[in-house]
């Protein structure tokens, strides 16, 4: 899962914000601290034997991204646009371009597939003792649990 988490942080990178805001940081671990926004790949759960014969895994991934808050209307719609479905800051679009072609591993042959599910938790964080707007993303990924 290490990988797989690196390589979607890559992913994450891809994003475009809008003017003015800077750049997306991302890790594919959580971090001591941020530099905002911040993309990190968190907590996961891990379902064996999805398949017979140890074929399917199934992950679930939990990712975050926090905004800092100097001005808190702003923070928002830079965070509504990392949420939305599409666009150049889309984070959806951007980690899922990553799924590469049909009948191709994705991850680069880390995954067989992956897809981002859904958006929850659309709130206030504290991240080491700093308040931040944020949510979090819900990526499925399947693999084969032989490897």
């Amino acid at each position: 899962m290490a990988a797989v988490r690196e390589a979607i942080a890559d992913a994450a990178r891809a994003v475009v914000l809008p003017a003015g805001v800077g750049k997306l940081t991302c890790s594919g671990y959580t971090p001591d601290s941020v530099v905002a926004p911040h993309f990190f790949a968190g907590e996961y759960s891990l379902e064996f034997d999805k398949a017979y014969g140890r074929a399917l895994d199934e992950a679930e991934l939990t990712c975050r991204v926090l905004v800092g808050r100097a001005d808190d209307v702003s923070a928002q719609r830079t965070l509504d646009a990392l949420l939305a479905g599409a666009g150049p800051a889309s984070l959806k679009s951007a980690i899922e371009a990553a799924r590469g072609e049909p009948g191709e591993a994705a991850l680069g042959g880390l995954c067989d597939d992956f897809h981002v599910t859904r958006v929850q938790g659309y709130r206030w964080y504290e991240h080491q003792g700093t308040q931040y707007v944020g949510a979090e993303l819900i990526i499925r990924i399947f693999g084969d649990g032989r490897s």
